[in-house]
């Protein structure tokens, strides 16, 4: 039957397209007067309006519309032809392994079919719903690396990368002063886009048993390479990246990274003004001036020990061997006499040579490489003087008010309830994150749905596809997720549904959000803070205290949790030092300031307060072990800026 009717289809449309323009060639043929001379076009402007001109119009007009109709037949069928190729291009054809697989196990069904069987069937093993990993949450990595948009990073310095990431963080919130305003819109400004995709790409990865020391995964040549290919500026700026990386690591490694202003114009043109805040990194005006810089190897023995200086030029370097022997060059100079290796923009190298393959190299676009850089890059201010925080005189306590953050995420509006009695779903995001129907925790199989659910807790007007996608697999193009997306979204309904009858993610007007009956514990500490902050209410801080039950999504390294966490953690920070300066009673004080302290250890100016404090109820002692205690755990974390000042 369908058959027939597309038979029947075809030869319609071969009509439509074949007998219009016959009978018109038929019919009009005689009507036409041919090709127009210049007597004609003189007849027809002095005179248009003559029947044999209002037949060539018509005749004109009914092939224009045989022709908008024969268009349109011949787009539409192509349209259809194109979308059943791409669905059989996309047909789950077997693989060799798969198809060898089906034939071994059809083999030895029909070899068994009729073999009695002494024991019944093992029963099924029970799985546990954390072993219920989807396999499109995994991680998109390939083998030994990660791979970027504008590049490929080993394993070891994707973990340093995000190593370094966390290190910002860290610095920010050491930096921060609870109690005021914010001031520098950048504390909170999200990581760049490179640096998030690396994040997310090594999320559930172990790092690497032994960090490499080395600039790349295999030594270079004693003198130094050139680098040619496609990907020798990519590679160049892989071996920049790792070789710093290395220094950031090691705090104690003084081996300079040297790069003329030439290369770096040509290498890294975006960051040529802030090069200065990149620790390790030395720019030269000419190759020759690097000798100053490079120091000179003790022994013979030990020239090609340790981590030898990296020089980075693009100049001619014919004299690099026997002037710099304590460095290895790294040169684009096509005329260079040292060792060439042939590089891809895939990072495959080969030595030009001898032809022998060499390991992958990192490979970064500039823009891949600028991303990186900026996590690399130390505060342009100093660590703020915990001195200038301090209060100059008694705060009110009946006036005393959480400032207010103008980074800070809006509060949700006023239709999601604040009782836990008008709704029976509650989602918890402060600490460990649950979703509860009814008080009963619902086990969500799928790590993206929990961070979906997360996500829209802390967006709390609701997202669109492509922010979802974006936040939950950064670095991959939209639409090659999108389906991931939607299947997740499918199996969190279906988890739900079968707990409840109602739907705690909805989607309208193209956005997805939370059902405003949610009871989500994040929205009630907002809406504390915002009251906090609006009103002149005694001890309002208090409430904000009371909901902060543990940081934002603990224990979860999402890419885009960390400003979000940040901007809450602040705000129970805020709350505690206000309450201590508004607070006579110096022992409440210091128990405040403890209680902050907790919550956030790498915080300076609060252990500064805490420190004056103690030394104001004759703790001098237990002051001096607070700050000795907080300076280890800086110098551990690698973040120890400039030392803390003890003598208050």
């Amino acid at each position: 039957m369908n058959g027939a009717r597309r038979l029947a289809g075809a030869t319609v449309v071969l009509a439509v397209l074949a007998v219009p323009p016959w009978l018109l060639a038929t019919l009009t043929r005689a009507h036409l007067p041919g090709w127009p001379t210049s007597a004609r076009l003189r007849d027809w402007l002095t005179d248009p309006l003559t029947p044999a001109t209002l037949t060539t119009g018509l005749i004109a007009l009914a092939w224009l519309l045989w022709l908008g109709m024969a268009y349109t037949v011949t787009v539409t069928a192509a349209r259809r032809l194109r979308a059943g190729a791409g669905w059989v291009r996309h047909l789950p054809l077997p693989t060799p392994w798969q198809a060898a697989a089906t034939s071994i196990a059809g083999a030895a069904a029909l070899t068994t079919a009729h073999t009695p069987t002494a024991q019944p069937p093992n029963p099924p093993t029970p799985v546990t719903a954390d072993e219920l990993q989807h396999p499109s949450d995994a991680a998109q990595t390939e083998r030994g690396g990660v791979v970027v948009p504008g590049g490929w990073l080993p394993d070891d310095t994707a973990h340093h990368i995000a190593a370094a990431a966390a290190l910002v963080w860290l610095r920010r919130r050491r930096a921060h002063q609870p109690g005021q305003p914010d001031t520098d819109a950048t504390q909170l400004t999200p990581l760049p886009a490179t640096v998030t995709a690396v994040q997310a790409a090594i999320a559930d990865q172990p790092p690497p048993p032994a960090a490499t020391t080395g600039a790349t995964q295999a030594p270079l040549p004693p003198a130094g390479i050139r680098l040619a290919g496609d990907g020798a500026d990519h590679a160049a700026r892989g071996l920049l990246i790792t070789r710093l990386l290395t220094a950031l690591r090691d705090p104690t490694d003084t081996t300079p990274v040297i790069v003329t202003s030439n290369a770096l114009a040509r290498l890294l043109p975006t960051i040529a003004d802030a090069a200065h805040t990149i620790p390790g990194l030395h720019v030269v005006d000419t190759f020759e001036r690097a000798a100053a810089l490079v120091p000179a190897p003790r022994t013979s023995a030990t020239a090609d020990c340790g981590i030898p200086s990296l020089v980075f030029t693009t100049e001619p370097a014919t004299a690099a061997p026997p002037n710099l022997p304590g460095a290895r060059v790294v040169t684009l100079d096509a005329g260079a006499p040292l060792s060439t290796w042939r590089v891809d923009r895939h990072g495959h190298t080969v030595d030009h040579q001898t032809g022998q393959p060499r390991p992958r190299m990192c490979v970064l676009d500039g823009t891949a490489a600028a991303d990186l850089l900026a996590v690399l890059a130390q505060p342009t201010t100093a660590a703020p003087d915990p001195a200038a925080s301090v209060p100059a005189r008694p705060i009110n306590r009946a006036q005393a008010k959480i400032p207010r953050q103008a980074s800070r995420i809006p509060p949700p509006t006023p239709r999601q309830p604040i009782e836990t009695t008008a709704t029976t779903a509650q989602l918890r995001v402060l600490g460990r994150p649950a979703l509860l129907i009814d008080s009963n925790e619902v086990t969500i199989r799928r790590s993206a749905a929990l961070q979906i659910l997360v996500f829209l807790a802390v967006h709390p007007n609701g997202a669109t596809t492509t922010q979802l996608v974006q936040a939950l697999w950064p670095g991959l193009p939209a639409h090659t997720v999108t389906g991931r997306l939607y299947t997740t979204l499918s199996d969190l309904r279906s988890t739900i549904r079968a707990t409840s009858a109602e739907q705690v993610v909805v989607h309208t007007e193209d956005r997805y959000h939370l059902d405003p009956r949610t009871d989500v514990d994040l929205w009630r500490l907002q809406a504390a803070a915002h009251h906090s902050a609006t009103t002149d209410v005694p001890g309002s801080w208090q409430a904000v205290m009371d909901a902060y039950t543990g940081d934002l999504a603990a224990g979860h390294t999402w890419p885009w949790i960390d400003p979000s966490r940040e901007v809450t953690r602040r705000l129970v920070l805020d709350a505690h030092a206000t309450a201590a300066a508004a607070q006579t009673d110096p022992h409440e004080r210091l128990r405040l300031l403890q209680a902050a302290i907790r919550i956030d250890p790498y915080n300076q100016q609060l252990h500064q307060l805490a420190a004056d404090q103690l030394n104001a109820l004759d703790g001098s002692a237990a002051a001096a072990d607070l700050l000795h205690t907080h300076r280890q755990r800086l110098r551990l974390a690698g973040i120890l800026d400039q030392p803390i000042n003890t003598a208050r």
